[in-house]
């Protein structure tokens, strides 16, 4: 197999990286600055990015996993203070549940696990957290088919599931409307938080329900996107440290020269390096293999990803020094996201324990 990147993988990601670099923030105050954000979304809403995971009309993505986690890479790794993520995530849902495109912004609904949400109670007893939610007015997520209303389903679905087994088990998609965007622990993608859910308004025009297996694969693209987001940020942090090191002077000499600061930060490029190469095998895996080996391969590279990436921002800081620790250093914030797109359809811990279930090794299986 051909692990290298086709001219069209590798234009792409230079376009990302172009749009990032032009728009993108380049300090902590101008995180706060709502013209430069807007230019830096029309530039990604215009590339059509959040489309990739889109349907071609035939139930099969516009892209593969791989061309949505190069962007998700640059994006990270520029610190874009955009949504991406939760957009590309609700056009895989509306996709795979056979469901037109959305109207207006709209992002994905997790559960307090940051796992995607999967309604099966009583309506009102599901807390939702809504990730990614700049330019989003609402979010998409599941509920069990046998608690969608009778009634509900026929005015949300009046020509759509003709073919659909009625016996069959599976979800269906809703949606919810958002109240204002809040800011978090992510100071460049801000969530909201809705404490319970109405009862379910089902998505207009899905076509079919939606399985254990489509939300393993599912799975499997969060975990690669969040591992791509994980890879750029480790990059960006890892360049501000090198950048730093280059200038920062301590007896008459940068700290850059000194062997100990040296093999801090070839440490975490080492560490950098190998997110970003099992990243690019899980994004590859969430289309190439079954979707069980698709989940294994994306929580392998996720339970990487997430600690390689706390230790590479760690390092980031303590090579700034005093600095670092402050709010003025953008050094945090890298931090700050990383802690965030590591918990993202679970963190490290959740994701060993799927790689050890899916060798046999433990109790339990799919998409949990």
């Amino acid at each position: 197999m051909d692990v290298r990147l086709s001219p069209e993988q590798e234009a792409l990601r230079a376009s990302a990286a172009q749009v990032v670099a032009r728009f993108g923030p380049k300090a902590v105050g101008q995180l706060d600055d709502p013209e430069r954000r807007a230019r830096l979304d029309a530039a990604v809403d215009e590339s059509g990015w959040r489309e990739l995971r889109g349907d071609t009309g035939a139930g099969v993505p516009l892209a593969s996993g791989v061309e949505p986690a190069l962007v998700a890479e640059e994006l990270g790794r520029g610190l874009a203070d955009v949504s991406f993520l939760g957009p590309t995530l609700a056009a895989e849902l509306r996709r795979i549940a056979g469901a037109p495109p959305a109207r207006s912004g709209e992002t994905v609904g997790l559960d307090t696990d940051l796992g995607l949400l999967v309604h099966e109670g009583e309506p009102g007893s599901s807390p939702m957290v809504a990730i990614d939610t700049l330019g989003c007015d609402s979010a998409v997520y599941l509920v069990a088919d046998a608690d969608a209303d009778a009634d509900a389903d026929a005015d949300a679905n009046a020509n759509a599931d003709a073919d659909a087994d009625p016996d069959a088990d599976g979800y269906r998609l809703a949606r919810v409307e958002l109240g204002p965007t809040r800011s978090g622990l992510d100071l460049t993608r801000p969530s909201v938080i809705l404490r319970s859910l109405s009862p379910p308004a089902l998505v207009e025009g899905s076509q079919r329900l939606v399985t254990a297996d489509d939300i393993t694969r599912w799975t499997a693209l969060g975990l690669a996107l969040a591992s791509a987001d994980l890879s750029g940020v480790m990059g960006g942090a890892v360049a501000l440290a090198c950048e730093y090191a280059k200038e920062r002077k301590q007896y008459g000499a940068a700290i850059g020269s000194f062997q100990a600061v040296q093999h801090m930060l070839a440490d975490a490029f080492a560490l950098t390096e190998g997110a970003r190469s099992i990243t690019l095998h899980a994004a590859w895996a969430v289309d190439a293999l079954p979707a069980p080996d698709a989940l294994a391969a994306a929580a392998a590279a996720k339970a990487y990803s997430a600690r390689a990436a706390r230790t590479v921002c760690e390092t980031v800081i303590q090579v700034h020094g005093g600095i670092g620790n402050t709010w003025e250093c953008l050094a945090h914030v890298f931090l700050r996201r990383a802690l965030f797109s590591g918990d993202i359809c679970g963190d490290a811990s959740v994701n060993l324990g799927r790689l050890l279930r899916h060798h046999g090794i433990g109790a339990g299986n799919g998409f949990r």
